[in-house]
Order: C-alpha cells, then structure tokens, then sequence
C-alpha cells in the first residue's frame, strides 16, 4: 500500500517512561487504508454476433457488457486472420493484433485485405486498476477474391514481383542467345523461371509465355462464379496498358481484347492519351477522365464485366456477355508498371450501381421487346 521510505517517515514511535515497552501509532496509515477504495475487475464482455457487420472490407464489431458497470474506463479489442472456422487454434494461428483505449462498445476496423476465409476477434474490459478476462472468440467470414500475378504466363519483357508488374525491355535476351552444345544439353531442363510450386498455376506451367506484342500477365486463380473484386493502378509515366479478363489459354500472340474470348479497357498515353473498351478486336472510345485507380468488378454467373474509377466508385464501362468458361484476369503494359490490389469486397457503392444499372437494363429490354 506504501513504499518503504515513506512507511519509515510516518511511525511515530512512542516509549514508556520505563522504557519497558515501545508503541507505534498507525492511527494514520489505518484511516488511510479505510479511505482506499478497490476495484473489482470486470466481467468478460459478450460479444454480439447479430450487431457485427462485414462489409467494405470494413469489420464492425459491437459487444456489451453482461450487467451495467460505471466503473468500465476503456475497452481493448483483439484480432486475427484465419483458414479455420470455428473457435481459434493454438498451431497455425497468425498473432493477435491490438487495439486499445476505446470508449465506446463498438469499433470499426478499417481498411483490411481479406487474405484468409475468417477472421477471430474478442474483447476485453478494463477499469483504472485492472482488465478482465477476455470474451469469447468469434468467428466472422471475410469472403473476397484473391488471386497472383501468375509469372509462368508472363511475357518475358515483364518482370513480375509479387503484385506488381513491369515492362523490362532487356528481359529475355540473355536466354535467347544460349546456343550449341550448351542449349541442347539444357533442353529438357526445366527452366528455373518456370518453375513452380503453386497448384493453381501447375496446370498452367508448361504452357508457352505471351511472346511478340503481347506483353500480357496473367492472374493465378479463375473465375467460376460469383461477384468478384479487384483493382490495379498504374504509374504515372505509364505508356500503354490493358486491364480485363480472359478464357484460359489465350494464344501466344495474342493481346487483351483483340480477340473474341477476352474484355478489357485500354489506357494508351503515347504522344496523346486514348481510353478505350475492347473486345473482339472492336473498340469503343471512352469520352471521360483516366482515374489513377480502376477497379474491376466481374459478375460471372450474371455474365457483367464493368471498369470502375475506384476512388469515386463512377462507372467506367460496362460489357456484358454469356461467359462460358472461366476467366483470369489479365494485364498488359507495355513502358511503366502496375500495382494489383486483391482481397477485396466488392464495393457497396458498386453494389447499389449494378443494381440501378441492372434495373434499367430490365425496363430497357421490356421496352425493346414491345417494341
């Protein structure tokens, strides 16, 4: 209750005239020990599961107390990315991240990439002397769309690291001038850049690079099904790139939109810049600004492609069409790079677009069809 020095200056001893005894008067530090007041330490918080929201790749947590507690100083919250459902693992389990000192009893974590399936939280409450116990975990899904740049199907002009491409006009070159002996006795090598240890891209390691103009990257994992979300941005100095998807297996020479079994909008700043819808070797020029950010939202099973400026969330351009197979996102550049950012939601902002798009489209197709 008091330190050493301190506890030393307040005896106030007192003897006997006999000197036969000594007595030590606490009357002081008795007075002060009745005055402390101690606080209890708090109940676990109960996290409340209805009121939690995943959205916006935003998560909203909201919890409350299991009786009324005044005493309640602050709140702390913890987190965690994870593959398993259900209650936390003690193996494999990525560390918990922090939150501290809020206030009130719901916190909105903001800006996540959703990288894992789930993500584990709990909440702790804590008075000015003490923190409870902890809440019981929960579990929440973060469903979004993660994909690679899949380096066995880039150009060999492309330099792909992680999720960034860029335009390497010397890449290549030293492989293409192995010659004799040397060349034949490595020709059923594998080569080391084409190696792989990813099962999504294997099925895809042995097919030819983009070669010629096709300065084209593709991503690692399909489409199928499903509304999906990703963006890119590209540099500034950027000449010329391309952002879509594409069927599988497109040839060795080709290029995005130039054919019938791939979409994409094309960003072109050589001499004066051209912004422009492609498919089909057909283009549509597009009369609005470049954003440095554009987000790709794809409804598979609904057969939409649209282009969103992803800062503002403004339509772009839209394609719509009857996707037979699956479709990998696709990236050319040509001078410059690009950044790809996944694991990502799709937008709400985007959500409520479609949705008024989708409904004009309706009424538009009725009044066609009275027609």
């Amino acid at each position: 209750v008091t330190v050493a020095s301190a506890f030393r200056i307040s005896l106030k001893p007192k003897v006997s005239d006999s000197m036969a005894h000594m007595m030590v008067d606490f009357a002081l530090e008795k007075r002060m020990l009745q005055a402390v007041k101690f606080l209890p330490v708090p109940k676990a918080p109960e996290i409340d599961v209805a009121a939690c929201l995943v959205a916006d790749n935003c998560i909203t947590v909201s919890w409350r107390m299991p009786e009324e507690d005044s005493r309640i100083d602050h709140f702390v919250l913890e987190y965690r990315k994870t593959n398993f459902d259900g209650l936390p693992r003690l193996k494999g389990e990525q560390h918990w991240e922090r939150i501290d000192s809020i206030k009130a009893t719901q916190y909105t974590l903001p800006g996540l990439k959703f990288d894992t399936k789930y993500m584990n939280l709990r909440v702790q409450a804590c008075n000015r002397a003490v923190a409870g116990e902890y809440s019981d975990p929960v579990t929440l899904e973060t469903k979004a769309f993660v994909f690679s740049l899949d380096s066995t199907s880039s150009h060999l002009n492309l330099k792909v690291e992680d999720m960034y491409v860029e335009w390497d006009p010397t890449g290549g070159k030293g492989q293409e001038k192995i010659k004799g002996k040397e060349n034949k006795n490595r020709s059923n090598a594998a080569s080391p850049k084409r190696a792989t240890n990813s099962p999504r891209a294997s099925a895809r390691a042995s097919r030819d690079r983009f070669a010629g103009e096709s300065y084209t990257v593709l991503g690692d994992t399909a489409v199928e099904s499903g509304q999906h979300y990703w963006e890119v941005r590209a540099q500034k100095d950027c000449k010329s790139y391309s952002v879509g998807v594409t069927y599988r297996n497109p040839g060795k020479f080709d290029q995005l939109g130039k054919t019938n079994s791939s979409w994409c909008i094309h960003i072109n700043n050589w001499l004066q810049t051209t912004f422009s819808a492609k498919h089909n070797n057909k283009a549509k020029t597009l009369d609005i600004p470049v954003p440095d950010r554009i987000g790709v939202y794809c409804d598979f099973d609904g057969g939409q492609l649209s282009f969103y400026n992803a800062n503002s969330k403004a339509l772009l351009h839209t394609f719509r069409a009857k996707f037979t197979q699956p479709l990998l996102p696709g990236f050319m550049i040509w001078c410059g790079g690009l950044t790809v950012s996944t694991g990502l939601q799709v937008p709400s902002a985007v959500k409520t677009l479609q949705k008024s798009e989708n409904g004009l489209s309706d009424s538009t197709s009725s009044l066609n069809n009275v027609a």
